[in-house]
């Protein structure tokens, strides 16, 4: 376990490069990948045949955005095997350019055309300089072909309207997303078509050659450990960028030899999760039935692989607020690097329940490692996530848990930088333990 101040400064240090690397969710998809090429992992196209063999690594891209691999223990039991699951997600709230991404106007202003993604606090996109980032869809002859896309420098701003011209702006600021949330692109150097020919410029291409783009806003902020003592992390995406790093190191770290040890980043939780690549898709189960075939086990096999299996959704939690302590519980309300934090709901928009949180907490105290809980107040409506979702699809015991995080859905958010170090070490004893699971009445761990 983790204990001391330099560990803790790396580790967040870590999570910073991470997030550096990752401007859309493309970028974080294909800096999973990077990091799995790097490991040994083998990449099996969804469109290809899968072969895999004891004690192997692999993994499986879906629309370039969602990712899973896994490892293949040396030591199945041949008289049933199970899969011990870490779920995060790449995406976070931001703004999307339209297909028509330019409005002319008024004067010599040219502005960019964009529509939320997912549940944003729009005032913190105010008075900052922006890039732009993503994918671009482009024809190489016959072949369509799609490019990573992204600007190493700002060209656009979503500038405020100054005090003189809204006086109850510290009081009664609402912005209309369809008025007021217009990125400004050029003062009148730039016309209609200037998006394009700055994408094609930046991939070495002419703009006839491109057919389509998703393309996103992005605020080029630098991610920082800071604090008179290093405790915090604030970055762009932390949400949920904080967990997809942290499960990915602790499932680069565990070799569990006894299980199927399965790593996710699906894409599209902030939306829904509703779509090919999201946690409401074919995703997982495609692959977890494509790994019990290709190891030698039949259909019934899977059937009684997942009734002993578990999932541990992981997406960032509400820390108590320092300035708003009245908005957290009572009881369950979580503190900046004080550990991992289980969440739990009545209404089961978490997946957690008593059993799901026994196991893991049994996990957590064995190995020493601190963890807190989470609660919506009993007067306030919560969120959901991915864990429920996703288990509707492929059903198993599972946990819902996160790294607590102020100002969520920020353009800018903050954490604990001791946090990413306590979360690393509980997946990790998550993904090292073994888990045999009997029903819903009793779990060993080993």
């Amino acid at each position: 376990m983790t204990n001391d101040t330099a560990a803790y400064r790396d580790a967040a240090e870590g999570l910073v490069r991470f997030i550096e690397s990752c401007p859309s969710m493309f970028h974080t998809a294909a800096t999973i990948r990077a990091r799995l090429d790097a490991a040994g992992f083998t990449y099996l196209p969804e469109g290809a045949p899968w072969f895999m063999e004891p004690g192997g690594s692999y993994y499986t891209i879906r629309n370039g955005s969602s990712i899973i691999a896994w490892h293949v223990g040396r030591d199945l039991p041949q008289d049933g095997f199970h899969f011990q699951i870490a779920a995060s997600h790449a995406d976070s709230p931001t703004f999307k350019l339209k297909a028509v991404s330019e409005l002319e106007g008024p004067a010599n202003y040219l502005r960019l055309d964009i529509e939320p993604y997912g549940g944003t606090i729009d005032y913190t996109w105010f008075d900052r300089p922006l890039s732009l980032a993503g994918r671009v869809l482009v024809r190489d002859g016959a072949r369509v072909v799609s490019r990573l896309f992204s600007l190493d420098r700002d060209v656009a701003l979503i500038p405020s309207l100054a005090i003189h011209l809204d006086r109850s702006v510290n009081s009664s600021f609402s912005p209309n997303r369809a008025v007021d949330l217009y990125p400004l692109f050029s003062a009148g150097e730039l016309t209609s078509g200037a998006v394009d020919a700055l994408v094609a410029e930046e991939l070495g291409i002419t703009p006839d050659r491109i057919l389509a783009r998703d393309l996103f806003l992005v605020n080029r902020q630098a991610p920082r450990v800071w604090g008179a003592v290093d405790e915090f992390v604030s970055a762009p995406k932390l949400d949920d960028l904080m967990c997809a790093y942290t499960a990915l190191e602790a499932f680069l770290a565990s070799k569990n030899e006894r299980d199927v040890s399965v790593y996710v980043c699906f894409d599209n939780e902030e939306v829904g999760s509703h779509t090919k690549q999201g946690a409401a898709s074919t995703l997982l189960r495609d692959t977890l039935e494509r790994v019990n075939a290709r190891i030698g086990r039949t259909p019934e096999s899977l059937v009684r692989a997942l009734a002993g299996s578990m999932l541990v959704s992981c997406d960032n939690a509400h820390a108590v607020h320092p300035n708003h302590p009245e908005k957290a519980d009572e009881a369950n309300d979580p503190r900046l690097n004080r550990g991992i934090v289980i969440k739990e709901a009545a209404n089961q928009h978490y997946c957690t329940d008593a059993f799901s949180r026994a196991v893991f907490s049994a996990i957590m105290d064995d190995a020493g490692i601190p963890y807190q809980t989470f609660a919506n107040r009993s007067d306030m409506a919560g969120g959901s996530t991915l864990g429920n979702i996703s288990n509707a699809h492929v059903s198993m015991h599972a946990i819902d848990v996160g790294c607590p995080q102020l100002a969520m859905h920020s353009s800018y958010e903050t954490a604990g930088a001791r946090d990413v170090a306590h979360v690393i070490d509980a997946l990790t004893a998550f993904y090292d333990a073994d888990i045999r699971i009997e029903g819903a009445d009793a779990a060993t761990i080993a």
